[in-house]
């Protein structure tokens, strides 16, 4: 088992979330911790926060979709922390929009956090990595990696891309003292899906906040409960990880039927979008009748 005690831990998009939670998880099993967010204000709540408790840490206001910034991200942990042990390319955003309205800026800004924020992470700490004793890249990617459904034609490609990349960048780390660690999680309660980029969602929901409302509900699983997977993954050194019962699931769709498993997902989509349109009716009627 590997032991965080000690170790230094970077982390991207740690002022809210799954990233946050990693960061109070991290501290409580003995970690040093450079945080990095490009929302300055929640990262210094954080950080705050856990220098009271008396946590080695510090923050960095990075933004993960301009490469020089990874690479600054980088430079302070060497000068910092003397060298990253665990570096965790959390940071991540939502974009929900039909391929046929989907517009080249909002793609590429998706691109260049999602996808190219964890290559150029990689890129910027395994030098330093190397010459780390027991150290571990950590990539979040996501179960749509694996399965699709509409309006999500760019995150699913992103997520999917980080899947692959990381199975690559293990296999060249492979005999090192670096391994790689991809996670895949279902429905976290984050704010991913109000932080999003809308188009058109009218394939999915009758409104932005229909969409929204169905994300709140449909996501079960905590981001504290997702820290503390990522963490036990990381201490038995795992490559690969799932997150929720949701992920396991439609993870196990996949692994049976490939072919059909975005079909599938996305006939229970609407059909859950039916009934709760029915259910909705049948409240409209009863208030109606009272």
């Amino acid at each position: 088992m590997r032991t965080l005690q000690g170790k230094s831990v970077v982390i991207t998009g740690a002022a809210s979330g799954i990233g946050e939670a990693l960061a109070h998880a991290s501290a409580a099993r003995g970690a040093r911790l450079l945080l990095a967010d490009i929302d300055a204000a929640g990262l210094e709540r954080v950080v705050s926060a856990l220098v009271a408790k008396g946590i080695d840490c510090s923050g960095l206001v990075t933004d993960t979709g301009n490469e020089a910034a990874i690479y600054a991200l980088a430079q302070e942990a060497q000068t910092r922390l003397g060298g990253a042990d665990v570096l965790i390319n959390n940071a991540g955003v939502g974009l929900m929009a039909p391929i046929e309205k989907l517009r080249t800026t909002d793609a590429q800004w998706l691109m260049n956090i999602n996808f190219w924020g964890v290559v150029h992470g990689c890129q910027a700490f395994i030098p330093q990595m190397r010459q780390r004793p027991d150290s571990v890249l950590v990539n979040i990617s996501s179960i749509f990696a694996m399965v699709s459904i509409p309006t999500q034609g760019i995150y699913n490609a992103s997520k999917a891309a980080v899947r692959g990349f990381s199975d690559a960048l293990r296999e060249e780390l492979r005999g090192s003292s670096l391994d790689v660690l991809c996670v895949h999680p279902g429905g976290i309660k984050t704010n991913i899906a109000n932080r999003a980029r809308i188009t058109d969602v009218s394939m999915v929901a009758d409104s932005d906040q229909e969409m929204r409302d169905n994300f709140t509900k449909l996501a079960r699983t905590t981001p504290q409960q997702a820290a503390a997977v990522i963490l036990h993954a990381i201490e038995s050194r795992k490559t690969r990880v799932l997150i929720g019962s949701d992920a396991r699931f439609m993870d196990w769709m996949f692994r049976l039927f490939p072919v059909h498993a975005s079909h599938w997902l996305s006939n229970i989509g609407q059909w859950m979008r039916r009934r709760n349109a029915a259910k909705a009716a049948a409240t409209s009627t009863q208030d109606k009748t009272v």
